[in-house]
């Protein structure tokens, strides 16, 4: 008869140096001396009988090409479609929040910018919130008369071709803001930023009614995952 208790138990973290276990390490040497498959296995807490918690956040990393962008963009339903062993809805749930804590991190810093003074800073604001976005959805960024960022406010959201932008709604939102510029912008999922009839004719109206309520219309952006359009670097406004 064979006993189980005569095999050997899997070796897990416990077994480790103190110094090379992700918590320990954090503390020892600093949150800069892990690696991101070391982060995300204290996100983890645990791995599985066979593995630890790092061999699991490794094969994660690795299904995400060891990128971390790419990573940032699954879902909940997406982690778990990978079939992970050692990862279920909860660990998929805590580290799709790490994630989007780190995005909107990157959100806040660019919205404490002094001011905005080129359609980079607008980018710099507005890419973490919609260049991930697989639909279509219209921003607007309102400014105080310093050109500094006072909201930022999703107007609408559509599918994949469009979205329909209401000026009463972004005039109304400026106004209650006591904005007095705004900047447009949304994206297109396809990737394609060159502007279309419509983006074209909607500016013009935007800029028209905004010259009639004193709030100007400094700039339309049209943002995919790395790159945008401006329609005020390109001479359209």
């Amino acid at each position: 008869m064979v006993y189980l208790s005569n095999y050997p138990e899997p070796s897990g973290i416990k077994t480790w140096a103190e110094e090379d276990r992700p918590r320990e390490k954090l503390l020892l040497k600093g949150k800069h001396s892990l690696t991101e498959s070391e982060l995300i296995a204290i996100l983890l807490r645990t791995g599985t009988r066979e593995r630890t918690a790092v061999d699991v956040a490794m094969e994660l990393m690795k299904n995400s090409g060891n990128d971390l962008n790419a990573l940032s963009k699954l879902t909940v339903k997406d982690i778990l479609a990978l079939g992970i062993n050692g990862i279920g809805e909860t660990k998929a749930i805590t580290i799709v929040a790490a994630l989007e804590l780190g995005r909107r991190r990157q959100t806040t810093e660019a919205r404490e910018k002094d001011k905005i003074s080129s359609s980079k800073d607008c980018y710099d604001v507005l890419q973490p919130l919609i260049a991930d976005v697989k639909h279509e959805e219209f921003w607007i960024l309102m400014l105080n008369r310093a050109n500094k960022v006072i909201a930022v406010e999703r107007m609408s959201e559509g599918g994949l071709t469009g979205t329909v932008a209401d000026p009463r709604k972004i005039f109304n939102s400026a106004i209650k803001s006591d904005a007095t510029s705004v900047i447009l912008c949304h994206n297109h999922p396809s990737g394609n930023l060159t502007p279309s009839s419509t983006d074209i004719e909607l500016t013009k109206k935007m800029k028209e009614a905004g010259k009639i309520l004193e709030i100007s219309v400094l700039d339309h952006l049209i943002i995919g995952e790395n790159k945008y359009y401006s329609f005020a670097d390109e001479g359209m406004m």
